[in-house]
């Protein structure tokens, strides 16, 4: 079984940036992919950002693309989501998920483990 723990998140202003970590623990050796996704109120749970193993590529939502940089220390299990530039409608709970499939992963349903969120609230 696998444990991931986000922190990071908060209030802030429109423009401020945030800066979002992931720890895992447990049986972290089966982990192989790890992304992070957020959740508005009221909507679906959408895909923020990913690095694939297999095509060795950083992935990013359009949304966010330019203003967020994944980063991930496989050495202490930890990834980490650099949020600049921050919009109100980047206003959701962000969740890290981690999977040990080597594909790449977009989806949530693709994901198996899960970390209980963390709240970024971007104010106007």
């Amino acid at each position: 079984q696998v444990q991931l723990v986000e922190s990071g998140g908060g209030l802030v202003q429109a423009g401020d940036s945030l800066s979002l970590d992931c720890a895992a623990s447990g049986h972290t050796s089966t982990i192989i992919t790890m992304g992070w996704f957020r959740q508005a109120p009221g909507k679906e749970r959408e895909f923020v950002s990913t690095f694939s193993w297999q095509t060795s590529r950083t992935y990013y939502s359009d949304s966010v693309k330019g203003r967020f940089t994944i980063s991930r220390d496989v050495t202490k299990n930890t990834m980490s989501l650099q949020m600049n530039s921050l919009k109100p409608e980047d206003t959701a709970v962000y969740y890290c998920a981690a999977d040990p499939s080597i594909r790449t992963l977009l989806l949530v349903n693709e994901y198996e483990y899960w970390g209980q969120g963390t709240q970024v609230t971007v104010s106007a």
